[in-house]
């Protein structure tokens, strides 16, 4: 059997023998966990681990489209329409990653968070005659100030 492992921690020069004392002593407690990674396909084993990963990625994406975004089960009767519901789903979820790439304060933040700040945020709007209307915002708070901070003007 081959045992590989791995143990990340700060860039420090250490030899071989030293890192292996160092998990023995500072991260092996007995309660590690392990996992066992089967393919039908020949493939080398770090391939293999790489693309489960990218399998995560993707099933996080769902899982995240399904709890926070709120893409229910569909009840539609056509491809199109099922196709419609996923595409604006991801759409969503596409803005929310673009925000938290682009938008430093949110950029930790859960999903969750996010769109429940943006929907606290109310605008009203009053015709002010001429056809003229003076919009008014409120329940502001950090999180939709720092994302809506270059579309809107506070006066």
């Amino acid at each position: 059997m081959d045992v590989r492992y791995d143990y990340q921690t700060k860039l420090v020069g250490i030899d071989e023998e030293a890192a292996l004392r160092l998990l023995l002593e500072d991260v092996i407690d007995g309660r590690e966990g392990c996992f066992c990674l089967t393919s039908s396909k020949d493939m080398a084993p770090a391939e293999a681990l790489r693309i489960y990963r990218s399998k995560d990625a993707i099933e996080k994406l769902f899982h995240s489209l399904k709890s926070e975004v709120e893409i229910k089960p569909v009840r539609v009767w056509t491809e199109d329409a099922v196709f419609g519901v996923l595409l604006i789903g991801f759409i969503a979820q596409l803005m929310i990653s673009l925000t938290r790439y682009f938008v430093k304060p949110v950029k930790r933040m859960s999903t969750k968070f996010i769109i429940d700040a943006l929907k606290k945020l109310t605008v009203t709007m009053v015709s002010m005659g001429n056809g003229l209307k003076k919009r008014f915002y409120s329940n502001f708070n950090e999180v939709n100030r720092a994302i809506l901070a270059d579309f809107i003007s506070e006066t």
